[in-house]
């Protein structure tokens, strides 16, 4: 079957969301490789001869790779991917003291009344696994997860909102700084865990601080010479 209606077929097979998602994720993993660098342009009839996919899920990708803070959009030209600086890096190091200090906190306080940690259990099983093998490719998600799921057991939707748009951001910088000791970073992973299973807020939160604070001079200091000031 030829023509427009062969045309209309296959592009309602590829309408369905699981071939946006699957478009983003490739789009995801070429900018984590470098192959989509920083400023470079992402043009719809590019990316579907690219991914064999018409442009529809395409355009949803990039709305969703938008969302996720990988790629900005402007009426001139279009989708490119956002070009991050040390600045960035450095507010997103800050906006992480002030969400996810506090999210460890209300996650330990949620397990002390009867809240669950199975899945973030789940989670640090699949992180502390990633980090054994040494996937340099699965570790970087596996730690996002991580915290997604602390922030998610606070029951806060405000807080999960606030910091969704972020977690893009954070698993594109634990690619970048992937050079860094991970088992240094799985442990703790593990003693932050260890708080929150055990019920205690203020270790949850201490802990939760210091992970995130004593990142952030090698985090920058592994990309001075990667990424531009300002």
């Amino acid at each position: 079957m030829t023509g427009p209606a062969a045309t209309d077929r296959r592009q309602g097979q590829d309408l369905g969301p699981s071939t946006a998602v699957r478009a983003a994720d490739e789009i995801r993993r070429r900018i984590f490789a470098g192959e989509y660098a920083p400023g470079e342009r992402l043009r719809e009839r590019d990316l579907s001869e690219a991914l064999s996919i018409s442009r529809i899920p395409v355009r949803e990708a990039l709305a969703r790779l938008e969302a996720d803070g990988f790629v900005v959009a402007s009426p001139r030209r279009g989708a490119t991917v956002r070009a991050l600086t040390l600045k960035d890096v450095d507010e997103l190091f800050d906006l992480r003291l002030s969400l996810e200090v506090m999210a460890a906190r209300r996650a330990a306080e949620a397990v002390a009344t009867g809240g669950g940690g199975t899945r973030l259990r789940e989670l640090m099983d699949a992180a502390e696994d990633a980090t054994r093998r040494g996937d340099a490719n699965e570790i970087p998600a596996a730690n996002t997860a991580l915290h997604a799921e602390i922030v998610a057991m606070t029951g806060n939707r405000m807080l999960e909102n606030a910091l969704k748009p972020s977690l893009g951001l954070m698993q594109w910088l634990f690619t970048m700084t992937s050079d860094r000791d991970m088992r240094v970073q799985c442990s703790e992973h593990k003693d932050i865990c260890q708080a929150i299973y055990a019920g205690n807020a203020d270790l949850a939160a201490a802990l939760a601080y210091s992970h995130i604070e004593l990142g952030r001079a090698p985090s920058l200091a592994s990309l001075v010479d990667v990424l531009p000031a300002t």
